[in-house]
């Protein structure tokens, strides 16, 4: 018997590794989202148009994380204090350690 493929659909699908498990319970869907826009870290903040590294997310020592630009533009303010907007320590951006295989 021989099979000839006359037309195929690729799919794909893709995340940011934020390090953390996968959400659980009734908050799951609130979890992969930036604290700032509330848009999940796979879409773009209000400023881009397109996810991906062009949107990139950045990581506080104090572990939360957001779309880049949401946290410039929060740092940017006289009401930030320059301060973490989930938890008010001051912000200080960590370094990311990439996973080696």
């Amino acid at each position: 018997m021989k099979v000839t493929v006359k037309h195929w659909h690729a799919v794909a699908q893709w995340r940011w590794d934020t390090g953390a498990a996968e959400p659980e319970g009734p908050d799951a869907e609130n979890e992969d989202v930036c604290g700032i826009c509330r848009v999940p870290y796979e879409g773009c903040c209000p400023s881009c148009k397109m996810p991906g590294d062009d949107c990139p997310l950045i990581w506080g020592e104090c572990t939360h994380v957001f779309h880049m630009h949401c946290l410039l533009k929060w740092i940017g303010t006289p009401a930030s204090k320059q301060q973490c907007p989930m938890d008010r320590r001051t912000w200080v951006t960590a370094e990311r350690k990439v996973a080696t295989a």
